[in-house]
């Protein structure tokens, strides 16, 4: 039947403009990886995501110990050793505050978002010292705070450090310890009686890329930060207590009870300011697997993003995905022109309709990293539609079939444009969309006779005798 190998003819061209169509989502996907790029050059020049953990009191001592170990001749004898430890004690409570100050740095056409935390954070220690042991006498040793920093490159000028009221110099590194941060030696006479209680105040300047983070390591853990970024995203382990968010910015403030966390726990077992690692493996049965000895430890965090308003490269793929039902429901058109209307539309004609339909997605990613997405948008659709609805209206032999066919279009972009505006509702009004075309198909041809119409194109496409 004729019919049938027009149906069949629709239906490889729709799966030939797959082939543009996922030219483009590759040419979105590589613009997304120099975006990356761009983030990346800026790490390198300035800092990466931040985190801070700490303040930490480390207290090391020397205890003799008593042991078993075989003599020459084999036999068990009783040895005294000096073994060196050392005692981790978290701050009681812990205040970090501050303000988050944004700016832009640019690489090419793409922006990124930076930060400068003008921070404080107040700490009180108050523990005690576990009970000596007679029978296993003990020498402390100099203790020292840890502060923990994601990357130490981001701090601005020289921070501050005042513990128990007295200013003290501050060291590279973490003392005994792996991962980025500073340290600072303290007096042996902070921890010569058996309770530990003393304040602590560190002021500091932080640069850093996109993100933040905090691990509340105190007991009690107060986290303010505000600043004047109006689209932050609050993630990391725990979502603030409150939070405004308007046009000036944002304040966000966290409480964070040691009860709730395993921070100090997970701290212990080797979890630093590099906040960004895996919790846990998973496989591919959904099992949880084993990570690697040498595996970083993550630790629970309090985190926030400088976000963009509008991500142009998710919302361009995601506005492609929907590409292929462009390309269908034209089609479906152009069909029911040739079939009821019986105006024969060549396969070529089909396909650059096709093509200026996939073209669309590549306009939109060009002109969004330009100019605002809205903007790119609307441009990228008028010029498609105009281009579209001038063909199809010397196609269809009708200016009018032209206009009604470039109003068609028009609707199914304004559709698709509230579609990548309202993510939270995409599914239902996608949903609706699809509903409603079918709807307006069936109805428009409920009265179609099919046979009549197959018989009717079989007696045109036959042959005539002489």
């Amino acid at each position: 039947m004729r019919l049938g190998l027009k149906i069949a003819m629709v239906v490889v061209l729709v799966l030939a403009i797959l082939i543009p169509l996922s030219m483009i989502r590759g040419t979105i996907a590589e613009r997304q990886q120099y975006r990356q790029q761009a983030v990346d050059e800026v790490t390198r020049s300035y800092a990466g995501e931040q985190g801070i953990a700490g303040p930490v009191l480390v207290v090391p001592y020397r205890e003799q110990v008593e042991v078993e170990e075989r003599d020459a001749q084999g036999v068990l004898r009783k040895q005294v050793r000096e073994v060196d430890r050392q005692w981790l004690f978290f701050p009681k409570t812990m205040q970090a505050s501050g303000k988050v100050l944004p700016s832009i740095r640019k690489r090419g056409l793409h922006q990124v978002r930076v930060y400068e935390w003008q921070g404080d954070i107040d700490a009180v220690f108050d523990a005690r010292l576990p009970a000596a042991d007679p029978a296993r006498p003990r020498k402390i040793g100099v203790p020292w705070l840890n502060i923990g920093i994601a990357d130490v490159r981001g701090l601005v000028g020289a921070p501050t450090l005042r513990v128990a009221g007295n200013s003290m110099p501050i060291l590279q590194g973490q003392k005994d310890r792996s991962g980025g941060g500073i340290h600072a030696l303290l007096p042996e006479s902070l921890v010569a009686g058996e309770r530990i209680a003393f304040p602590v105040q560190f002021g500091f300047a932080l640069r850093g890329t996109e993100a933040l983070a905090i691990a509340p390591l105190a007991d009690s853990n107060r986290i303010v930060l505000t600043s004047s970024w109006p689209h932050p995203q609050f993630n990391g382990d725990f979502l603030p207590r409150a939070h405004r968010i308007d046009a000036k910015g944002f304040h966000a403030e966290w409480d964070v009870s040691s009860l709730a966390s395993n921070a100090q726990a997970q701290y212990r077992e080797g979890g630093d300011a590099a906040m960004n690692k895996q919790k846990a493996a998973i496989g591919r049965d959904g099992a949880a697997v084993a990570l690697p000895a040498d595996a970083a430890v993550a630790i629970d965090k309090v985190g926030l993003s400088l976000v963009e308003p509008v991500n142009l490269y998710s919302k361009v793929d995601r506005a492609s995905k929907y590409g292929l039902l462009f390309v269908l429901l034209t089609f479906v058109g152009f069909f029911m022109f040739e079939t009821i209307k019986q105006l024969p539309i060549h396969p070529i004609q089909y396909a650059l309709v096709g093509l200026a339909l996939a073209i669309f997605f590549l306009l939109l990613l060009s002109l969004s990293e330009h100019i605002a997405f809205g903007w790119a948008y609307l441009a990228a659709a008028v010029a498609c539609i105009g281009l579209i609805g001038f063909y199809v209206g010397n196609v269809l032999r009708s200016r009018a079939r032209g206009l009604g066919f470039a109003a068609m279009l028009g609707l199914l972009y304004a559709a698709l444009y509230g579609l990548l505006m309202s993510e939270d509702n995409a599914l239902v009004l996608g949903a609706g969309l699809l509903f409603v075309v079918l709807a307006a198909i069936m109805v428009a041809t409920r009265k179609v006779d099919w046979y009549q119409v197959a018989s009717r194109i079989g007696t045109q496409s036959a042959p005539t005798s002489n």
